[in-house]
């Protein structure tokens, strides 16, 4: 009897089993995170090796540099993960990692640390979507949260309008038909002569400035739930060149609040569009851009007065976590999906 034979009777125990230990990798960019979560909600140990120094001096992610650093802090970090949680490794019930979307080379070293270990220990593999698992960081934060909401989700390299269904059952509800919202706020940040990451400046030096450009976001797109952000991010980089050459000064703190501005507005004024679409009061926010304080204060506000009950992770599960990959995980197997076997490979895309 091959692995996988073996796993198919191991993994149905599973979701009867009371206490379900799974151990979580996660690799898609440039954090290498394992984590150890328990029964989907309760975060054992949440290890992330952080890449943010080494490619903030090249502006942006260099993927071969960041698949190199995976495999040099991977070993490691699960070593701290087991430590920081207090278990042994025959406690482990299953092993989950994320097997796209995200940079191929980064994804492979998760994925074959993740088929190795899960033999070497004789455990089901459970293949997670990077996109399910960030959704999934708000039930580790808010232990009561269920399905159905709907779901604002805000990365580096997706924005989208999602009704969460059921745990693992989503409806695409508009898109963006170019930029990812993370993607703007990278673009404009190095116009500005910002720090990569680019989100986490413009958040900080928006807070200094003043409302003053009122740049636009894609009339087109009014009447649906879709979105573009490639218009927007070209209006920065005409206007800084504008100044530029006419000698003037470049207010960056007035910029970066002003395209914040118009971005926030964009992303909280859909959002409740579809939750009264659907006919759901719950409105969830995920993904890294969802830890921008300015989308969280609008949010916040336009759902109080819309009656909507609003979900956004903590700060430390809005950036890519293993925790939230051990948490998506659990209710994969509860449903029997996911069980992968030792050809698992890694994709750069996955479907919404």
């Amino acid at each position: 009897m091959n692995y996988f034979e073996r796993m198919k009777d191991r993994f149905d125990s599973l979701k009867v089993k009371e206490n379900v230990i799974i151990l979580s990798i996660e690799s898609s960019c440039d954090e290498t995170s394992i984590a150890l979560v328990k029964n989907g909600r309760e975060v054992l140990s949440n290890v992330i090796a952080s890449q943010i120094e080494i490619h903030r001096r090249f502006g942006g992610v260099v993927p071969e540099v960041a698949s190199r650093n995976h495999i040099t802090a991977i070993s490691n970090v699960y070593k701290e993960a087991l430590k920081e949680a207090k278990i042994d490794k025959k406690d482990i019930d299953a092993v989950a990692v994320t097997y796209g979307a995200g940079l191929m080379g980064a994804l492979l070293v998760g994925v074959n640390f993740a088929k190795a270990l899960a033999y070497s220990l004789d455990i089901p593999l459970i293949a997670v979507s990077h996109v399910y698992g960030h959704i999934s960081a708000n039930y580790i934060s808010h232990p009561d949260l269920k399905p159905p909401f709907v779901c604002l989700m805000v990365s580096g390299g997706h924005t989208a309008l999602l009704r969460v269904e059921d745990y693992n059952k989503l409806k695409l509800l508009g898109t963006t038909i170019d930029d990812a919202v993370g993607e703007a706020f990278d673009k404009v940040a190095r116009v500005l002569g910002l720090n990569y990451p680019g989100g986490p400046e413009i958040d900080r030096l928006a807070k200094e400035g003043e409302n003053r450009y009122h740049f636009t976001v894609s009339n087109a797109l009014s009447h649906t739930l879709n979105f573009s952000f490639s218009g927007i991010k070209t209006e920065v980089v005409n206007l800084v060149h504008n100044l530029t050459q006419r000698g003037e000064e470049i207010n960056k703190a007035d910029i970066a609040c002003s395209f914040q501005e118009s971005v926030t507005d964009e992303l909280s004024i859909k959002s409740i569009k579809a939750c009264k679409g659907q006919n759901l009061n719950k409105l969830v926010v995920a993904g890294g851009v969802g830890a921008n304080s300015r989308l969280k204060e609008k949010l916040s506000c336009l759902c109080k007065e819309n009656n909507i009950e609003f979900y956004s992770p903590v700060l430390k599960y809005c950036t890519d976590n293993g925790a939230m990959i051990g948490s998506c995980a659990y209710y994969m197997m509860k449903d029997g999906l996911g069980l992968a076997d030792l050809d698992l490979t890694a994709k750069p895309n996955v479907d919404l």
